[in-house]
């Protein structure tokens, strides 16, 4: 019978080179992969569904780095998801192709970018967008 596989995800984080030496010596030594042991670690230690598993994640984030451990950066970002319609006007698709609005309208008056004009106001497939965009130019 086949082995159920659940859904995975990519995560790429940077961790000190120690702990990276400790997962490759107990994958070695255990003949599991990496990914295995860290997620086997989230699953068992890792719950922020409680307080009191919260707590614990956040005494993580005030340790003091072992001696000879690089210090880490602090900062912050914030991350936007960008999901365009799958119909834009004018000033979505500017900035689904990042320039100005006002070339958008040139270009679609032009017939040089798909759209449609629809009263006082021009339409635009994403789709037809990405196919143009992939589009060599004729010269």
């Amino acid at each position: 019978m086949p082995k159920k596989t659940s859904p995975e995800g990519a995560l790429f984080v940077r961790i000190p080179a120690g702990a990276i030496a400790k997962i490759d010596r107990a994958a070695e030594a255990l003949g599991m992969r990496k990914k295995d042991i860290v997620a086997g670690l989230v699953d068992r230690y890792v719950d922020p569904d409680s307080r009191r598993g919260l707590n614990a994640l956040g005494t993580l984030s005030h340790r003091t780095p072992d001696a000879g451990e690089p210090t880490p950066t602090i900062g912050a970002y914030s991350f936007q998801a960008y999901d365009p319609p799958e119909v834009m006007n004018a000033g979505q698709a500017a900035e689904f192709l990042q320039i100005e609005e006002e070339v958008v309208v040139e270009m679609a008056e032009a017939g040089k970018l798909p759209g449609r004009r629809l009263g006082a106001v021009w339409r635009f497939s994403r789709a037809a967008l990405v196919t143009w965009l992939a589009t060599p130019e004729k010269r």
